[in-house]
């Protein structure tokens, strides 16, 4: 008797499909979109995405990274050696050349993180992009749970939470006036654990400090930042060498680390999967400012 072969899509399959058909429905309504690209784990998964959306053609947008000039070494080269193996174009928009040209100021308190809020939105109107592509989802923070997939930006780049467009039936409303543009979320629907079961299934590059590694350490508000000449060390604080690794990557100077001997893709899910908080919630110093950090700084244009 011949077997029935079974045609069901597994969860992973399904959230690629969704996030495919995203790409396309962006690619056809917008006329100049860009993908934000960190060269994080979340961003590579989009950018994944948007080769198999648009294969065997190139990817049809440009590359947009916001450089804080406090990024991770190991995350820039993962970021280049995509960049090249695509062949797509990479636009830096750096927090550096901002604060020198004006158009950001640094007051010595403002974090570099927040100062690529105006850095971005620069960035966005020079080009004149309609649509940016941001590897934001929806389990990661409270703020990020308000987005729509298509979240629209009025003409000073700002989000209104309470000011959103319905997405019943996957229906996406892309209509901007002058000035506007549209922020879009493929992965809204992902978990960080479908990330990670996503990247051991394609087995793509992804930087080196995602996996158990030793680095010297301190600890500060609750996290291990890393010992470097943009993080002096403060009265009573003292660096150690441990065994750690990044659930997400960004400014080093906020971006914390976790105590673990995962150096596998198995390690990581079977780590995640017993995991009480964000990866967000956990290491990112930016979201503790205030209860609505966050969502304070999307209004004004972050990611």
């Amino acid at each position: 008797m011949k077997a029935q072969r079974d045609y069901r899509l597994t969860q992973l399959d399904e959230l690629e499909a969704e996030s495919i058909h995203i790409f396309r429905e962006v690619a056809a309504e917008f006329e100049k979109p860009v993908i934000m690209f960190s060269g994080g784990k979340d961003s590579i998964v989009m950018l994944r995405l948007a080769q198999k959306a648009f294969y065997p053609a190139r990817v049809p947008f440009p590359v947009l990274q916001v450089d804080t000039g406090y990024d991770f070494p190991e995350v820039l080269a993962t970021r280049d050696g995509w960049v090249e193996r695509l062949g797509a174009r990479l636009i830096v928009a750096s927090v550096e050349q901002a604060i020198a040209d004006g158009v950001v100021d640094d007051d010595g308190k403002t974090s570099r993180n927040r100062l690529q809020i105006g850095t971005l939105l620069h960035a966005i109107e020079e080009n004149g992009f309609t649509a940016a592509f941001g590897g934001g989802r929806r389990d990661e923070e409270k703020a990020r749970a308000k987005e729509r997939v298509y979240s629209h930006r009025d003409e000073f780049g700002q989000w209104d939470p309470k000011n959103q467009r319905p997405e019943l039936w996957s229906v996406y409303n892309g209509q901007l006036h002058e000035g506007e543009h549209m922020r879009i979320f493929p992965l809204s629907n992902w978990t960080e654990l479908d990330i990670w079961h996503y990247l051991r299934r394609e087995q793509v590059e992804i930087p080196s400090i995602y996996f158990s590694h030793r680095r010297r350490v301190f600890e500060r508000d609750g996290m291990l930042l890393t010992e470097s000449d943009y993080n002096p060390l403060r009265s009573g604080e003292t660096a150690s060498e441990r065994q750690v690794r990044f659930r997400t990557v960004g400014d080093l100077t906020l971006t914390g680390c976790v105590e673990s001997d995962a150096d596998t893709y198995d390690s990581i899910i079977d780590e995640i999967s017993v995991a009480r908080l964000t990866e967000r919630g956990a290491t990112r110093g930016d979201d503790r400012f205030s209860e609505a950090a966050m969502e304070d700084r999307k209004k004004m244009g972050y990611f």
